[in-house]
């Protein structure tokens, strides 16, 4: 397997770098936490911009590898992440792309690209969060619509999103059909009548999340993506994308977190620690060795025609637990002013840390996936 970037490849890191450093002294602060109006504008319209130079579709359009160069140098600028275009650049997108019939890619894709139109996720439920295939919301066929009744939980940023990607129950469970099948992936429209939407704040202080109820909403059968009962399967294209790429920012960062620490220690005299300095150089083994990981996922993946597999979950199980422990020891390295004032950002990113255990399936999950679809081990009963 070849790591290696080709003579191409670092001719497009060479031409993002350029244009980042002329896009970036140009761009706005960003709208305070909480106003997700704001948030929603000032993210979308980073995306346009990145579509009118040529870079809106790198999350699906362009190879693995050039989307890993882009996550890698878009973090190193500090230019802004997805935000709240994070489930239609990263999960629905991708997913549409994979498995939407050619009318759906037409109408669907090229609207998030450009940053017109945001995205939430429904798949959590209050009894169906990481056990996903015990999902109870039910859609039931009317003709050409299907009447869609139920609640979902952590719908990320639905309060201003256009579109839901929805899973539902199309055949209810039954000695003849397991849970996992019944399953249907949607694609709802935020503004049918019957969606009632309440933000959850989360132990930060943010409410990026929400939970979401469904009264009798129509949703067109033209909405579905892959076959009645066949949304599983489109699940799992979803959730490899999530596993497999969506974290490549997030590692770089960490990595720079990791060398700031490092650098204030030396300058606070922590660094005499020899505890403190060897749990430093682990978490850079650690993140290094994720890195090249991530490479490797990626190169799999293009490999396999751009959708990541299984390797995705063992890359999220360590990485939830390394980016743990980097924010467990950066308590330590600040002392009680970085550890305990909520107003500053290690403490909200150190608070944020704890839910990727949990986040995008759990490490339990995770360790099954591993055990059963990598190691082979049978299934527990």
């Amino acid at each position: 397997m070849d790591l290696a970037y080709t003579d191409e490849e670092e001719e497009f890191r060479a031409r993002l770098r350029k244009w980042l450093a002329r896009a970036l002294p140009t761009l706005g602060p960003k709208p305070p936490p909480g106003d997700w109006p704001g948030r929603r504008a000032y993210d979308t319209g980073w995306q346009r911009r990145l579509y009118d130079a040529g870079y809106g579709d790198v999350h699906w359009g362009a190879s693995p590898t050039t989307r890993l160069i882009f996550l890698e140098e878009t973090e190193r600028a500090g230019a802004p992440y997805v935000g709240a275009n994070f489930v239609g650049l990263l999960h629905a997108g991708p997913t549409i792309a994979a498995e939407g019939t050619a009318a759906q890619r037409e109408r669907w894709l090229t609207p998030v690209l450009r940053g017109d139109e945001v995205w939430c996720q429904g798949f959590s439920e209050p009894g169906a969060g990481s056990d996903l295939a015990a999902l109870r919301t039910r859609a039931v066929r009317d003709g050409d619509t299907y009447v869609v009744s139920g609640s979902k939980i952590w719908t990320s940023h639905a309060e201003v999103a256009d579109w839901c990607e929805l899973l539902v129950r199309t055949e209810p469970v039954s000695a003849e059909v397991p849970r996992h099948r019944g399953i249907t992936w949607l694609a709802m429209p935020m503004d049918t009548p019957g969606i009632t939407v309440r933000p959850l704040r989360t132990l930060a202080g943010s409410t990026e999340f929400a939970e979401m109820f469904l009264d009798d909403v129509r949703v067109p059968v033209g909405n579905r993506v892959g076959e009645e009962n066949d949304g599983w399967r489109v699940t799992m294209v979803t959730l490899s994308f999530e596993r497999g790429t969506a974290f490549v920012g997030e590692v770089v960062a960490c990595r720079r977190v990791l060398g700031e620490l490092a650098a204030h220690a030396r300058g606070t005299g922590r660094w005499d620690d020899a505890v403190l300095r060897r749990e430093l150089g682990c978490l850079a083994a650690e993140f290094g060795a994720l890195w090249r990981l991530i490479q490797r996922n990626v190169s799999e993946a293009q490999a396999a025609g751009g959708v990541p597999g299984v390797g995705g979950s063992v890359f999220k199980l360590r990485y939830s637990h390394a980016r743990q422990r980097l924010y467990d020891v950066a308590a330590r390295v600040l002392g009680g002013a970085g550890a305990l004032d909520v107003g500053q950002q290690w403490t909200l990113d150190r608070l944020s840390s704890l839910s990727y255990t949990i986040a995008a399936g759990t490490s339990q999950i995770q360790r099954d996936i591993v055990a059963e679809r990598i190691l082979g081990l049978p299934r527990g009963k």
